[in-house]
């Protein structure tokens, strides 16, 4: 292959040492090199002029010039035909992913690094209404309103979904998704869960009903389990272990109807509720005392509670959730064991932790504890009078109020329970602080 350099430099070569030659032979040789060099310098701009012109594609056919100029033209339009290439190709790619995105019966729109709108399916159209091309470069979170959608959006943390109703229709849920490609760019799949969450919802209704029927027919039956029990009529000596065993069942069965009714409550009332100031120490005070009656000497109960650290929320719920933590330690720690229980500040806001010296629980059940029904040693349990809805309550309180549940345990030494409350919800009493002191 004949360098092209190569050809240039003798190209330049020769034309100097002819200029030279017919100089020397007119007697002014510098001149006519001169004129050479302006000749030459001349066919380079007309050559960039037209190589300019090509770019432009003013020029639609390809320049025949040689030397090095003819391969900067032939490299170009290779350069240009595989651009043309490889535009075609993706092209073809982002047809067949709107093509198959499109047939996607969930709601998908491509948002810029700025959150406006690039593209979207039809199932987006009837999800949120998107008009084209008037909604083309808008903000998303401009046409979705929903105030829980701008929270989601804006705090840039999308390891889950966020649930909302459509824009549209009222009656249609959405199930929201963000994932995050390229460079700040956003996928937005919305998902119709109307069916999931009216099936939810019967489940929920159902369960209240349910408890709520049975709670009048086992108060009827504890009475008289209890009445019979508590006689001194002779006859009913011999019933008098069967009767035990009643009582206990028929009591342990309005708790159950008890949870599940609390259960029903939360997740039925949402945030709708009176926020009031919680002597979150004193209620501590009043758990720790049940506590120590309910351990009937067997455990050591400590606890220890920053005077003047309030919380914001409901003082009925706050405490279903740290007496079953509580209560829960008690049951599942043997004799001699040691429960400790705390209450303090904790990065701007406040942590309350349960730490005992218990059976404690294998890893494999931590992400399930807050299952409804769910134990992990189902006999044990039973034997104790657990009913299986205790950490489920937990969790829905704690999600009320904006904390969660962290669990830390080791089969064999124990367990922690801690929940952690934000800034927004921690109140300082200043009297309470200097009452305690």
């Amino acid at each position: 292959m004949v360098n092209p350099w190569a050809v240039e430099f003798w190209r330049i070569v020769g034309l100097l040492s002819v200029a030279l030659v017919i100089g020397l032979i007119a007697g002014h040789g510098l001149t006519w090199v001169v004129v050479a060099l302006v000749l030459y310098l001349f066919a380079h701009l007309r050559n960039l002029y037209r190589l300019e012109r090509w770019l432009q594609g003013a020029a639609g056919f390809l320049p025949d010039t040689g030397g090095i100029w003819g391969e900067v033209y032939y490299r170009l339009h290779r350069l240009q035909k595989r651009n043309r290439k490889r535009k075609k190709r993706l092209s073809a790619m982002l047809s067949r992913f709107r093509e198959s995105t499109a047939a996607m019966p969930d709601a998908t729109v491509v948002l810029d690094a700025d959150g406006a709108i690039e593209w979207w399916n039809d199932a987006a159209t009837r999800a949120f209404g998107l008009r084209y091309p008037h909604d083309t470069a808008r903000p998303l979170t401009n046409l979705v309103r929903h105030p829980d959608f701008h929270q989601y959006m804006g705090r840039g943390d999308f390891s889950g979904p966020v649930q909302l109703r459509s824009p549209v229709d009222e009656r249609i849920v959405l199930s929201i998704r963000v994932i995050p490609y390229g460079k700040n760019q956003r996928l937005v799949v919305a998902r119709d869960i109307t069916r999931l969450h009216l099936l939810e919802q019967m489940r929920r209704d159902f369960i209240a009903n349910v408890s709520h029927e049975l709670r009048t027919p086992l108060t009827v039956i504890a009475g008289y389990v209890e009445s019979l029990a508590d006689s001194d009529d002779a006859c009913m000596q011999p019933w008098s272990q069967s009767l035990r065993a009643m009582q206990q069942q028929s009591t342990r069965m309005q708790q159950i109807v008890s949870d599940l009714l609390l259960l029903s409550r939360l997740e039925t009332d949402g945030d709708e509720r009176e926020e009031e100031e919680v002597d979150v120490p004193g209620l501590l005070g009043m758990i720790r005392d049940d506590a120590i009656a309910l351990s009937q000497g067997k455990h050591s109960i400590g606890l220890e509670a920053e005077p003047g650290l309030w919380l914001s929320g409901s003082r009925s719920e706050l405490r279903s959730a740290f007496s079953n933590l509580v209560y829960n330690a008690v049951r599942y720690t043997p004799d001699e064991g040691t429960i400790e229980i705390r209450w303090a500040s904790h990065d701007g806001g406040a942590c309350f932790e349960v730490q005992d010296t218990g059976i404690g629980i294998a890893s494999h059940h931590l992400l399930r504890l807050t299952e409804r029904f769910y134990r992990v040693d189902v006999g044990r349990s039973r034997e104790m009078g657990g009913t299986g809805l205790g950490l489920a309550i937990v969790k829905h309180v704690l999600m009320r109020h904006g904390s969660e549940l962290q669990v830390d345990s080791e089969p064999g030494k124990g367990s922690t329970f801690r929940c952690v409350f934000d800034a927004g919800r921690v109140i300082r009493s200043a009297v309470a602080a200097s009452q305690a002191q």
